[in-house]
C-alpha cells in the first residue's frame, strides 16, 4: 500500500471552500451555499504541479475509500478515482499548471445531479449515481487541438449530434448506475488493471468492464455546483448551479495501493 503518495494530496479551492483532513486518511470536503452563476469547488488530488505524463498512477492499481455526502442530490458533481485531467483548465477542476487539451482517460465514481449528461452514448446512464470509465488514444494535444475550429458546432443542435456521433467512435466508456443512498456510509472501491476495471460498493460487483483507460493518471476528489450536458437532443448546457446551504463530503479509510 502506497501511503505516501496519498499524504502528498493537495488541495485545490475556490474562495469560501474547505478541505481539512481530520485524521489518517479522513477528509472533510466543503463548498459553500451561494447562488448560481458561481462556481464553487473543494477539490483534493495528487497532480498538482505536475506534467501530465509524470502523474503517478499506472495500472495494476486499487483504490478504496468509505464516503459518504450531506444531500442525496449535491447540484452540481462530487466523486474520486483516477483521471488525466484531460482539459487543461478541467472544466473548473483546474492544476496548478496548464496543459493543453487531450482526450479523456478516466476511471472513477461520479455523481451528477440534473440537467448534467456526461455520456456521449445514449445506452449508458449519463447523470445519477455513476461508476464509470473512459478510454480515448493517447493523441498528442497539438492533434487534439487541431479539432479547435469545429467548436463554434456546439452551439448548433445538428451539430452537437455530429460530434457525438463522432465522439462515440473515438471515447469508448462504460458506466452503471448504482442505487445507494450517498448520506449513508459506503465502502467504495475500483481495481484498475490494463486490460480491465472492477467496481465494488460495499463488497458487492457492480461493474465489471474491459473498457480500461490509458495511463497515467492522477487521483482527484472534488465537489462542486459545475454542469455539462452533451444530450442526444443536441441542445447543449453548461453552468454552475445553486447552493442552497453548505454543501460536503466526507472520506475516510482512503487508500491506494499498486
Amino acid at each position: 500500500m502506497d501511503h505516501e503518495r496519498v499524504l502528498e494530496m493537495k488541495p485545490n479551492l475556490t474562495p469560501g471552500s474547505q478541505v481539512s483532513q481530520v485524521g489518517a486518511g479522513v477528509w472533510h470536503l466543503e463548498v459553500p451555499a451561494g447562488p448560481e452563476g458561481h462556481y464553487r469547488l473543494a477539490q483534493l488530488d495528487d497532480y498538482t504541479g505536475i506534467k501530465r505524463e509524470a502523474f503517478p498512477w499506472s495500472p495494476p492499481v486499487s483504490l478504496s475509500l468509505r464516503a459518504k455526502a450531506s444531500h442525496c442530490d449535491l447540484p452540481g458533481t462530487w466523486g474520486f478515482g483516477l483521471w488525466n485531467d484531460p482539459f487543461s483548465l478541467s472544466l473548473g477542476f483546474g492544476g496548478g499548471i496548464r496543459r493543453w487539451p487531450v482526450l479523456p482517460n478516466a476511471v472513477w465514481f461520479f455523481f451528477a445531479s440534473p440537467p448534467n449528461y456526461l455520456s456521449l452514448r445514449d445506452d449508458l446512464p449519463a447523470q445519477g449515481n455513476l461508476a464509470a470509465t473512459f478510454r480515448s488514444p493517447l493523441w498528442p494535444s497539438l492533434l487534439v487541438g487541431l479539432g479547435a475550429p469545429a467548436m463554434p458546432l456546439l452551439l448548433w443542435s445538428p451539430g452537437v449530434r455530429l460530434i457525438r456521433r463522432l465522439g462515440q467512435r473515438v471515447v469508448h466508456q462504460d458506466a452503471v448506475e448504482i442505487s445507494i443512498d450517498t448520506m449513508a456510509w459506503h465502502s467504495y472501491m475500483l481495481t484498475w488493471q490494463q486490460e480491465s476495471v472492477l467496481f465494488q460498493v460495499d463488497g458487492d460487483i457492480i461493474l465489471e468492464t474491459s473498457v480500461s483507460p490509458d495511463g497515467p493518471l492522477g487521483l482527484v476528489i472534488w465537489i462542486d455546483n459545475q454542469y455539462a450536458a452533451l444530450p442526444p437532443s443536441g441542445k447543449m448546457l453548461y453552468g454552475t448551479l445553486a447552493n442552497p446551504e453548505p454543501a460536503w463530503v466526507d472520506i475516510e479509510s482512503l487508500c491506494v495501493s499498486a
